[in-house]
C-alpha cells in the first residue's frame, strides 16, 4: 500500500477509489492490461469514462506507459521509476505471446537505434516481438 501512496504523492496526484484500484491493478499484473480487462477487473463501480481518464492522467504523469498492438488497440503497463511528466523512458521491446496473448515488458532488452534521414528527429519508437511464452511452451 505503502508503494502505491508514494507513487500518488511523487505524481502530485489526489487519491482517489478509482485510482487507487486501478493502479492497484497495475501493480499486481504481471503483464500490460487492456481497457477492458481494467473496467473487469474494477468492477461495476467505475464508468468507461472514469477509467479512461484515470489511464490517460496515468499516461500522461509516466506511471503506465501505451503498447501498440496489430489490431490497433492500445494496452498499458506500469513504468519503470524513471519515466515522469512528459518524458516516457519506456524503449523496451514488448513481447505478445501467440498462444494466451499474454504482453509482456522485457526490460533488459531496448529498441535498436533507427538511423532517420538528415532533418528527420525522432520522437517515439515502439517493438513487439509476438512469439510463445514460457508458460505456453510447457
Amino acid at each position: 500500500m505503502e508503494t502505491l501512496l508514494n507513487i500518488f504523492k511523487k505524481n502530485q496526484l489526489s487519491v482517489t477509489d478509482g485510482r487507487k484500484k486501478i493502479l492497484e491493478l497495475f501493480l499486481n499484473s504481471d503483464g500490460a492490461l487492456a481497457h477492458a480487462d481494467i473496467e473487469k477487473n474494477t468492477g461495476a463501480s467505475f464508468d468507461r469514462v472514469t477509467v479512461y481518464r484515470t489511464l490517460q492522467t496515468f499516461v500522461d504523469k509516466g506511471i503506465i506507459h501505451i503498447i501498440p498492438t496489430t489490431d490497433n488497440s492500445i494496452l498499458y503497463a506500469l513504468c519503470k521509476d524513471n519515466c515522469e511528466a512528459g518524458h516516457h523512458h519506456d524503449d523496451h521491446v514488448h513481447f505478445v505471446c501467440d498462444a494466451c496473448s499474454k504482453t509482456i515488458c522485457l526490460e533488459e532488452v531496448t529498441v535498436p537505434l533507427v538511423k532517420l534521414p538528415q532533418g528527420f528527429k525522432p520522437r517515439h519508437a515502439a517493438m513487439v516481438v509476438n512469439g510463445i511464452c514460457g508458460d505456453c511452451q510447457q
